[in-house]
């Protein structure tokens, strides 16, 4: 009897939700898992019957398409530049924050997790006045320094940089948040002793602060590079992936082959194409820090 009721309970506070996620969750990714394998295009929206199965087509013409290569190229040079940029400003911010010599903490706290909760297009049209080539703010300074006029979203060789400026100082606010969270958590009788046995600033960052914070620093790596891998409001915003493709994220193509050529079945191959390489990036990562841990 007991357990009958803890079922009609379980089923009765989990059943709504779970309902909820499959309706609006799981449904729509296995419709989208079987369009990726037909050529669902602006027709098959009027009459279901314009879709036809084409089979793993819509994959071999993906990884033969130059503009996808190039897509995964930016999207991990984005990764791999902006990701480990992002998690070490987001780590001296939440350091400095706790620091006894830090006064006002709850102001700083609010003025640096700001940009996360801002609009991007907002965001977006401060940054351009700031990579503006001719009256752009930060020119000016690198003028100061004698440094030449840089086109910072006109040139391929600046457009992506300079997103990933943007991106780190838009969104480190909130691991900032998850690391301060970690640092409350580490005991101050750890900081004590080493003090007492002559240990300094330096060591006790890399022996105590460092090792404490290596599950917090796993749940951020990971939720940084699953963002970082879906690139595309910036680009979308600043630039619309150019120029000459230099800022064009995977999921910015996606989106392009879906909503404005209509490739629908196209579109969604590679959204599946991107969930496998997240999932196998997001596994090899949680091992290799696992082992690194141990």
């Amino acid at each position: 009897m007991h357990t009958d009721s803890r079922t009609r309970a379980l089923v009765l506070f989990l059943g709504p939700a779970l309902a909820a996620i499959g309706l609006f969750f799981f449904v729509p990714v296995l419709a989208a898992f079987v369009m990726s394998f037909t050529d669902f295009d602006i027709y098959s929206l009027g009459d279901l019957r314009y879709a036809r199965f084409v089979g793993v087509r819509n994959y071999l013409q993906l990884f033969e398409d130059p503009l996808f290569w190039k897509a995964l190229w930016n999207t991990l040079y984005f990764l791999v530049a902006g990701g480990p940029l992002s998690i070490a400003v987001s780590l001296g911010a939440a350091v400095l924050l706790q620091s006894k010599l830090v006064r006002c903490r709850s102001f700083f706290r609010f003025v640096y997790f700001a940009p996360v909760v801002t609009t991007l297009v907002a965001v977006a049209i401060v940054w351009r006045f700031i990579y503006h080539p001719r009256f752009g703010v930060l020119n000016f300074f690198l003028s100061l320094l004698g440094v030449t006029m840089i086109d910072w979203l006109g040139d391929p060789h600046w457009a992506m940089p300079a997103i990933i400026i943007l991106a780190v100082w838009k969104n480190f606010g909130y691991n900032m948040i998850i690391f301060i969270a970690g640092l409350q958590n580490i005991p101050a009788s750890l900081y004590e002793a080493a003090s007492i046995d002559g240990a300094g600033p330096w060591q006790r960052f890399t022996k105590i602060t460092l090792p404490m914070l290596a599950p917090t620093t796993v749940f951020i790596t990971i939720i940084t590079m699953i963002g970082y891998f879906q690139l595309f409001a910036e680009p979308y915003v600043m630039t619309q992936g150019g120029p000459l493709n230099s800022t064009l994220s995977i999921v910015l193509l996606m989106y392009q082959q879906g909503f404005r050529w209509w490739n629908m079945g196209y579109s969604a191959a590679i959204a599946f194409v991107l969930f496998a390489c997240i999932l196998v990036a997001s596994i090899v990562q949680t091992q290799l820090q696992g082992r690194g841990g141990e």
